[in-house]
């Protein structure tokens, strides 16, 4: 049991995503804890792209903030602003904190309810049901996972990938990259590197895109897989307007903590720890600060907080339901063994049970 004393100290967390909530879970019955988040759900974010193909997959991985958080306040709307003492909506409503951890990762609006985010799903599945060949343009994770679902799911379905870059998931190894390719080529997938689709430049109605290279790709779809910017430009406006690095991540230090802030944290895909950006890694980010904020609760000193060990390179990108490439620190792997790990059932087990949720 937390001490009575502690029950009353405001924490308060920024967003409710793959860091945010669980911190907000570890946190609960330890003080007075405040969830900031527009969305009244956690979505996985790693299987977004199943869910797009199987719909009803989206019942278990969109998981409402209620069902973990059970000994707080949630707070369904956008933080604005950050002073000293508290954190502003833009409901209009002012947040005290005496510890707040901002945890925004990418600025990617999603509709408010679970119901909504369904029917979003619902009618990816349609487009791609409905649709002979498709375009996805972008060869990051999203757009070659995307591809992978489409072509083991939909195998008659002409899948096209366009990729600016001259190898796909260029955030992971080279052998990866080209264990990917070949595992999209033997499904048909046609991918085209090194060029781009200006799709302001395509008539609405339009079944004709013209990449930079001149290529001409016929599809009746398309999805634009890029990265999503960080949802850090809000801060600006805050007293973390410094806190910023040149690509708009926040500067935390080995504890977390934003640099030059002693009871304020930034953790997840926001924070500039170099290390890939991974989900796991974001749950780590999450589970030591919870440690922290709980030291320093009782008094703890500087010298009695925990420092954080970026994670290896380590990455593991789903190539369908079975099969995967992934990168370890030792190793790189594809097909049926790394599928085992990630591609089943996409952790949503795993992550369920650590939510504290049915799984």
């Amino acid at each position: 049991m937390a001490d009575a004393a502690n029950r009353g100290t405001n924490v308060v967390v920024i967003g409710g995503g793959v860091a945010g909530s669980l911190l907000a879970k570890s946190l609960q019955f330890d003080s007075n804890l405040v969830l900031i988040d527009p969305k009244e759900y956690f979505d996985v974010p790693w299987t977004d792209l199943r869910s797009m193909v199987e719909p009803t997959f989206a019942e278990k991985t969109l998981i409402k903030h209620s069902e973990y958080f059970s000994n707080g306040t949630i707070v369904n709307s956008r933080a604005i602003d950050i002073t000293a003492t508290e954190v502003l909506t833009e409901e209009g409503r002012a947040v005290p904190y005496d510890y707040l951890v901002v945890a925004t990762g990418h600025d990617d609006p999603l509709p408010r309810s679970k119901t909504d985010r369904i029917g979003q799903f619902k009618q990816d599945y349609e487009k791609i049901k409905s649709s002979s060949s498709i375009l996805i343009i972008g060869g990051g994770p999203t757009g070659v996972e995307l591809a992978g679902e489409i072509a083991t799911d939909f195998p008659d379905k002409k899948v096209t990938l366009v990729h600016k870059g001259e190898r796909l998931i260029e955030f992971i190894g080279l052998k990866a990259s080209t264990k990917a390719l070949k595992w999209l080529k033997s499904k048909k997938v046609e991918v085209l590197l090194g060029q781009t689709v200006d799709l302001d430049s395509v008539p609405e109605g339009s079944r004709e895109f013209k990449t930079s290279a001149g290529t001409t790709v016929s599809a009746d779809s398309y999805f634009v897989c890029i990265g999503k910017p960080l949802s850090s430009a809000w801060l600006r406006g805050t007293i973390l307007k410094d806190s910023l690095d040149e690509h708009g991540r926040v500067k935390v230090d080995d504890k977390l903590r934003v640099r030059g802030q002693d009871k304020i944290f930034a953790i997840g895909d926001i924070n500039d720890v170099k290390e890939l950006k991974q989900g796991y890694l974001a749950q780590e980010h999450a589970t030591l600060v919870a440690k922290n904020i709980k030291s320093l609760m009782k008094g703890g000193k500087e010298s009695s907080l925990a420092p954080y060990k970026p994670g290896s390179a380590m990455a593991i990108v789903s190539l369908g339901r079975k099969s995967a490439v992934a990168q370890f620190p030792f190793m790189t792997a594809s097909g049926r063994f790394p599928g085992m790990i990630k591609s089943k059932d996409l952790f949503i087990g795993r992550t369920r049970k650590l939510m504290g949720v049915d799984p």
